[in-house]
């Protein structure tokens, strides 16, 4: 089932969407689930309270838990060479602010010297961190890090906030360069592909993406207020969204029948 043909999106004044986003390579799904578990970390940490700090241990424990499980740094370099490879090219097209075009790729090199620059082991340091090391192996038990557990761990989350937060900046500032790059090449996927408005005739659409098109991230937008969301599944080749009518927490969500205004970037 295709939908009429697509117009690019211009927003409405004062038009709030919300976007749902599907990574449809493995790098993308590791490099999506990190932003979203650094966020939880920087807000986490921000808190004063020890539930908060018990929370932004637990995010960063996630998060090395991935980066010590993939070779993320090496994913990450080949995506920062090969955004710094397509701006390079960039510069001979008409029309082009070449002084942006110029500050995003010098922080894109930046980023990429400062990523080199890191041990290959780039969670080593955390991972071999006796007191962390502690947390996160009781963290696999339910309840495993209260404090008859872990007395140790209890009594750091004791100490005052400006020490427990000093010591966390010293575990996170090892893992910087990671986040910084993955935040800089999720702005650059998303900015690289303008949105385009489309209708999911009776709440389906169908598509098929053109054979070496390189998307790696599907992103569905909707009117904040929008009483459906997108279910969406595919891979490299074709995609389907489905939007699901919602209802109530105690009713299960069932596809629309009436056809759905989205707006689609295909990144």
């Amino acid at each position: 089932m295709t939908s009429p043909a697509p117009s690019f999106f211009e927003p409405e004044q004062g038009l709030k969407l919300v976007s749902y986003e599907q990574p449809l390579t493995e790098r993308m799904r590791t490099f999506l689930r990190l932003e979203f578990l650094f966020r939880q970390v920087s807000h986490h940490s921000a808190g004063q309270s020890t539930w908060e700090t018990r929370a932004a241990v637990a995010s960063l424990l996630d998060v090395l838990a991935i980066v010590t499980r993939a070779d993320v740094r090496k994913d990450v370099l080949h995506e920062l060479e090969r955004y710094a490879s397509d701006l390079q090219q960039f510069r001979a097209r008409p029309g082009v602010d070449n002084a942006r075009l110029a500050a995003v790729l010098a922080s894109v090199e930046s980023l990429r010297d400062q990523l080199n620059g890191c041990h290959k082991q780039l969670a080593r340091r955390l991972a071999d961190c006796d007191f962390l090391s502690s947390v996160r192996h009781r963290s696999t038990i339910p309840g495993g890090t209260c404090e008859f557990d872990l007395p140790d761990y209890s009594h750091w989350l004791n100490r005052t906030y400006d020490r427990r937060r000093n010591d966390f900046n010293k575990w996170l500032e090892y893992l910087r360069p990671l986040r910084d790059a993955v935040n800089k090449l999720l702005w650059l996927t998303r900015e690289g592909a303008p949105p385009v408005e489309l209708v999911a005739i009776g709440g389906m659409y169908q598509h098929v993406l053109a054979r070496k098109s390189g998307t790696q991230l599907l992103r569905v937008s909707l009117p904040e207020m929008a009483d459906v969301y997108p279910e969406i599944s595919g891979n490299q080749h074709r995609f389907t969204v489905r939007f699901q009518q919602w209802g109530d927490i105690g009713i299960r969500p069932s596809q629309t029948g009436e056809d759905v205004t989205f707006y689609l970037a295909c990144c």
